[in-house]
């Protein structure tokens, strides 16, 4: 079959839109999924700076939603007409997934990052017949259709607006999750979120729903404006770099009686993450989920007192449960996505990449 889809030919390069070639159907565990939407997550965008690792030309996209069109096998468990939800690949069968953990499959980068699944990787291409990327994250949805292994693909309401919802795959998944799975959030427990991102405002519209108590800190005054509204405490940093004020650990304890129970970095900043650190109560949890790309100098006394810190990977979400529960959130009114959410043509993904870098638009949904 033929469909148009987004391109991305070169590291340094625009997307193009183009006629791309999909030889065969599902085979057993497989899908064709009809796109709906697709968010536009900044791990896209990373692939630019993967020096070389990801490979090229590719279709990219991993936050897709749509109906299922045609299945392979007895066993996806999924009929066409379903309307489904997209979120990583993973492989099913190592410890960490029998486990209940897909997020740390051992195969969680090449399946995802770094190749995709080999098994009948040629049968996609261009319109001239040259070979593309395997699957992007068990996906590549920046296109009219994606051929999914059936896990990644997660059944919901067809009363629900599924082209919208492909962002529940993965950044609002991450940001919800490390609230919702990796913290334990519950009433009267504090959270510092730093970054009001996409990832950064879904943990705080989940700590909200949760009835944690949530300050969230941000350079940009519009994203502090939307965390207020989704019911956090905004403190502003520096208005250049990422750094924040000398007392932002002291203002942080004062907002959160003594200081925040956990603490969520989307940023990267590695002054921010000391000041997080310092704003801890006694056994408080640092939870990453931005790729450091530079050595973490740790100031001394910032793990004193059994502070701890560790990385999140999507949430720490199987995304079987978590989304069906964010989807309810959301109907009962508490977890409000559809508020940070701008969609464009897929004709226009360059300028949804340029809005999402300049901080424009928290979360561009390309629509097919």
């Amino acid at each position: 079959m033929r469909f148009d889809a987004a391109v991305l030919r070169g590291y340094g390069g625009r997307f193009a839109v183009e006629e791309v070639v999909l030889d065969g159907g599902p085979a057993d565990g497989e899908v064709l999924v009809r796109i709906a939407g697709c968010g536009m997550c900044r791990t896209d965008l990373a692939v630019r700076r993967s020096a070389g690792r990801s490979p090229l030309p590719a279709v990219l996209g991993h936050e897709g939603a749509g109906v299922v069109a045609e299945t392979g096998g007895p066993d996806t468990g999924l009929s066409v007409g379903d309307h489904v939800v997209l979120s990583f690949d993973s492989c099913g069968h190592c410890r960490s997934c029998k486990g209940g953990a897909p997020a740390y499959c051992d195969s969680f980068a090449s399946l995802n990052l770094f190749g995709g699944r080999e098994e009948r990787a040629a049968r996609f291409t261009d319109a001239a017949g040259r070979r593309l990327a395997p699957r992007w994250f068990g996906q590549s949805s920046f296109a009219e259709y994606a051929m999914v292994p059936a896990r990644n693909a997660v059944r919901v309401d067809p009363l629900l607006p599924v082209e919208l919802l492909g962002p529940l795959g993965c950044g609002f998944l991450t940001g919800a999750g490390a609230v919702l799975n990796s913290f334990r959030a519950g009433p009267g427990d504090t959270l510092v979120v730093l970054g009001a991102g996409a990832v950064g405002l879904a943990a705080v519209m989940a700590a909200t729903a949760a009835g944690a108590v949530t300050v969230a800190v941000d350079r940009h005054r519009e994203r502090l404006a939307l965390a207020e509204r989704f019911g956090a405490f905004p403190l502003r940093t520096a208005s250049a770099g990422l750094s924040g004020p000398a007392d932002l650990p002291d203002r942080i304890r004062r907002l959160t009686d003594g200081g925040a129970q956990f603490a969520l970095d989307t940023t990267a900043s590695a002054p921010l993450i000391n000041d997080a650190l310092r704003s801890l109560r006694p056994n408080g949890h640092l939870g990453l989920v931005a790729r450091l790309h530079t050595p973490l100098p740790l100031e001394p006394g910032t793990l004193d007192r059994g502070r701890r810190i560790s990385h999140i990977c999507e949430g720490d979400a199987v995304p079987g449960l978590l989304i069906p529960r964010l989807t309810g959130l959301w109907q009962a009114g508490r977890f409000p996505f559809d508020q940070l959410i701008r969609t464009y043509p897929l004709a226009a993904v360059n300028e949804a990449e340029r809005d999402c870098e300049a901080g424009r638009v928290v979360k561009p949904v390309l629509v097919p």
